[in-house]
């Protein structure tokens, strides 16, 4: 089992309730496949930096999970199927990636961040 980190950009033409219902498909899968939802955080309505499919707004999603590793090819699969992805990027995390995102969801700053003077 391994830490991994989905980043998906829906069409940005979704209703509020057909946004969720996709976030909650795509977390069932991981919870289907005996992975573990560790978190997720929708950003949602986000200027692109370039123009997909005619759009330049889309609303992103990241989801934080834990999953064997021969679940993301099936989760990439059905992600690719989905009309309303516009795009989506899996990245795995190492051990200090997690930490790094336990430390900001807990409000410790990391280091990296600029403290006003």
């Amino acid at each position: 089992m391994n830490n991994y980190e989905l980043m998906v950009i829906f069409t940005p033409v979704l209703s509020d309730d057909d946004y969720k219902a996709a976030q909650k498909k795509f977390t069932s899968l991981v919870v289907e496949a005996g992975g573990k939802v560790l978190h997720e955080k929708p950003w949602g309505l986000k200027a692109l930096a370039y123009p997909i499919h005619k759009k330049t707004t889309g609303l992103y999603w990241v989801l934080e999970y834990i999953a064997p590793s021969d679940f993301n090819e099936k989760l990439k699969i059905q992600l690719l199927r989905d009309d309303n992805v516009m795009r989506q990027m899996i990245t795995a995390l190492d051990k200090y990636a997690v930490e790094y995102n336990e430390r900001k969801r807990s409000g410790v700053q990391a280091g990296t961040e600029k403290t006003e003077a």
